[in-house]
């Protein structure tokens, strides 16, 4: 796409994020219920995930995974961006918009330690429970994919455009997703010691050599560094299987072109799939169809040339 496309593409997550922001400094400062017809603002200190959930875990599990897991999905999207074979700029928004509503809630965590939800609508009776402006942004962003996977489908899974074979190069792809994965584990470990050290050490000073508080504390973070790290390889390994398979594939797809080519069978114009890479062999495999049929032609013109000059 060109920066301009990405500019489009971007600019919905940055404004998603700064809109909640705003709001949410200014919810800070309601102190009673405010009412305008069927909504209402009223300060709400969301301690868990969605609707409250998993505010029974410790802080300590709680804040470092919820956050944690706001990045991840941050780099997941990423790589969808990355990896999105079409330009589909309704899906990209949307994922844009989704992700900057997450964010939006990550940030609250990361500095107060809570989500502030602040809208509620409804009558006394009958009301939704307490949420902010990121989490209503997200249900849009919900919205616009959905939207565009219907409209859009044919394009993300053509008929023709599929290759049967996921591991085209098996030894190849499964070394460069191994590979992948031992990048991912090498980096995983090198957090997991500074972080646990430097954890431990803080708590040690703070309340000295306390076993109880050490295990309280150190345990749900060790486990939930473990879990973020088995989904992180487990997603290395996923992209190392896209990636290497959009490599190995327009080569093979090359390499059976040369091979019907030279074996003479018809062949026909190379297309690979979009988001291969080495897009430039479809040129340079129409160069070599042009390049034989001429060879072919002339080898046609010498042979009657030949047998005229034999009769006479």
């Amino acid at each position: 796409m060109k920066k301009r496309e990405w500019l489009i593409v971007i600019l919905p997550l940055l404004a998603t994020w700064a809109v909640d922001r705003v709001t949410k400094i200014w919810a800070t400062g309601i102190t009673q219920l405010e009412s305008h017809g069927p909504l209402h603002f009223v300060l709400h200190h969301n301690h868990g995930a969605m609707l409250g959930l998993f505010s029974d875990l410790p802080s300590v599990l709680r804040i470092v995974s919820l956050s944690t897991g706001g990045a991840f999905l941050l780099c997941t999207y990423a790589l969808i961006q990355y990896l999105l074979p079409i330009k589909s700029l309704v899906l990209r928004s949307g994922l844009s918009i989704l992700i900057g509503g997450i964010l939006g809630n990550v940030t609250d965590r990361i500095l107060w330690g809570y989500v502030v939800d602040f809208i509620v609508v409804g009558t006394p009776s009958l009301s939704s429970p307490a949420f902010n402006l990121a989490d209503a942004l997200q249900w849009l962003g919900y919205a616009l994919i959905v939207y565009a996977i219907i409209r859009e489908g044919e394009l993300l899974w053509p008929e023709n455009n599929t290759r049967k074979q996921y591991w085209v190069n098996m030894s190849f792809q499964l070394k460069y997703c191994f590979l992948l994965m031992a990048v991912g584990l090498g980096l995983t470990l090198i957090c997991l010691v500074f972080s646990y050290t430097y954890m431990r050490v803080t708590i040690q000073e703070l309340v000295g050599n306390n076993v109880f508080l050490l295990n309280k504390f150190l345990v749900p973070f060790v486990i939930t560094f473990v879990i973020i790290c088995v989904a992180f390889c487990a997603m290395l390994f996923a992209v190392g299987r896209l990636i290497s398979h959009r490599i190995v594939g327009p080569l093979y797809a090359f390499e059976r072109f040369l091979k019907d080519s030279l074996d003479g069978k018809p062949t026909q114009q190379l297309k690979l799939r979009a988001g291969d890479e080495f897009k430039y062999l479809e040129e340079l495999a129409d160069q070599v169809n042009e390049r034989l049929q001429q060879i072919k032609k002339e080898r046609t013109v010498n042979v009657i040339e030949f047998s005229e000059n034999d009769e006479t």
